[in-house]
């Protein structure tokens, strides 16, 4: 099997071995705090799509405490009565409610939606709120960095600077996700098919268990690693649209569990998605996009 290689920038940069590996996905583990971190983000994203993020500021005792009040929250029938609204898209998803692109089986997963203006239950309100803020400030920071490294021709290939995509946006969405134990799965399901995701950005808080992969070039996966205290970013299609395809948005799932390691999963995606008329290419807004997207998905209202 290919070989992963989560690496920091200076050993990428210097580390002569590091760069003559064959078959690998280089995934730079960036320094929230390094003077550079605008160029690093942009090296890692170019070349596989995905970055970790170290010594970032959301404490990872707050998404262990978050984790667990959710889990309550899945535990109970209370969450019947958050069920979703099509036309908003907010709100809770049974499990069976979304499938992969071209992929007709459902996903082995429910999910909570939060928007700015979301319904939550009273409980987790503030917090997730407070959650939501940061990644959406972290992110908005990161296209900020990221856009001042862009090489010429492909800063003029964007309709307005990324991070002004995001401004006034209320599309941004804060997926919160339970993974169930599986039992006797239909043929061919998995916690999340091999998928891409729609928006700009998205930043992964760590999951509460393994069982993330990325796709490679080679068609070979790897697994990303969920180390407390780091957030995972990783490249959607609108950001690979507006691009022409300079940052690839690359393609990754998660995995079932062994039998040993059949417990509960939980990860919190934050998703960054520009205003509906932004336009990510001369014939396509990002509503269009994101509608679209959503009646292949499942989740069209």
């Amino acid at each position: 099997m290919a070989r992963a290689v989560w690496v920091t920038s200076d050993f990428l940069k210097d580390n002569a071995y590091a760069k003559s590996l064959g078959n690998i996905l280089i995934v730079e583990t960036i320094d929230y705090s390094s003077p550079s971190l605008g160029r690093d983000l942009k090296e890692s994203l170019r070349s596989s799509g995905f970055a970790v993020l170290r010594n970032q500021p959301i404490a990872p005792e707050r998404v262990s405490e978050l984790y667990l009040a959710w889990a309550e929250f899945f535990a109970t029938d209370d969450k019947f009565s958050y069920l979703f609204e099509p036309s908003r898209q907010d709100g809770y998803f049974p499990l069976y409610s979304e499938n992969a692109k071209s992929t007709a089986t459902k996903d082995l997963k429910e999910f909570f939606h939060v928007y700015s203006d979301a319904r939550l239950p009273p409980n987790l309100e503030v917090e997730t709120r407070k959650i939501f803020g940061a990644l959406l400030d972290l992110g908005t920071e990161l296209l900020e960095l990221l856009e001042k490294e862009l090489p010429k021709r492909v800063a003029r290939l964007f309709s307005i600077p990324m991070s002004d995509m995001l401004r006034g946006s209320e599309q941004n969405l804060l997926r919160v996700v339970h993974y169930p134990p599986i039992d006797n799965p239909e043929i061919g399901a998995m916690r999340a098919a091999p998928h891409e995701d729609i928006n700009l950005i998205t930043l992964l808080l760590p999951g509460s268990r393994s069982g993330l992969q990325a796709l490679d070039a080679d068609g070979q996966w790897h697994d990303v690693p969920h180390d407390p205290g780091t957030i995972t970013i990783n490249t959607g299609d609108m950001l690979s649209m507006a691009s022409d395809h300079y940052f690839p948005s690359t393609t990754h799932r998660v995995v079932n569990p062994r039998p040993e390691e059949n417990v509960s999963r939980y990860s919190m995606p934050m998703f960054l998605h520009p205003r509906p008329e932004v336009l990510l290419r001369s014939n396509m807004t990002a509503n269009a996009y994101r509608l679209q997207r959503l009646e292949e998905i499942g989740l069209a209202g």
